[in-house]
């Protein structure tokens, strides 16, 4: 047996599971609502507030998506009840990170600002505190699409390992390598 797949999810107080008729997963919760549809070999039980997800077989394949529904499953229960947030640091001198609404303005060192437009249902907010990096703050119902953004957002700068300057995750550490040595051989 997968040993992520049998452990049963609880559902918390205040959060509803529904499976409709073409294995499709409905999870609402106080902060949202989110949908998943499943393999039609993978089954899903609710019974007593716990959640179960089953496989037909112990072929490879079912074993394989027995793991990754369980886990999709528990992040979204987890997502419609506390959510999910990501906090990207922006180094640099002269870097700056500004929001309106959903737009993300970015000026990281390029001759021009650049403008993200964020899907609707991540949150975005910014903020610079003298003497800190500016912090961008995500925060979603949904892991992956969290997740997604984050990591397109520091791609548009990744640390650079002499300087560290660039756009990283809060908790990410960049190994930094030596510069150039002082001096070299002399005639």
């Amino acid at each position: 047996m997968s040993r992520i797949g049998k452990s049963p999810i609880t559902i918390p107080s205040g959060v509803q599971v529904s499976v409709a008729d073409n294995n499709v997963i409905t999870v609402k919760g106080p902060k949202g609502t989110l949908t998943e549809k499943l393999d039609r070999d993978i089954t899903v039980s609710i019974d007593n507030g716990i959640l179960t997800v089953n496989r037909p077989t112990d072929q490879k394949r079912h074993k394989a998506l027995h793991g990754l529904y369980r886990s999709l499953l528990n992040n979204m229960v987890q997502g419609v009840t506390s959510g999910y947030v990501k906090v990207l640091d922006v180094i640099g001198v002269g870097y700056r990170a500004s929001n309106q609404g959903n737009i993300l303005e970015l000026a990281i060192g390029y001759s021009h600002p650049i403008f993200m437009i964020l899907p609707k249902e991540i949150t975005v907010t910014t903020e610079t505190l003298k003497g800190q990096a500016p912090k961008i703050k995500l925060e979603s119902t949904d892991k992956q699409l969290v997740g997604q953004v984050a990591a397109k957002i520091r791609s548009l700068r990744k640390p650079e390992p002499y300087k560290g300057k660039g756009i990283r995750y809060t908790e990410e550490i960049v190994r930094r390598k030596a510069g150039k040595s002082a001096g070299g051989k002399k005639k």
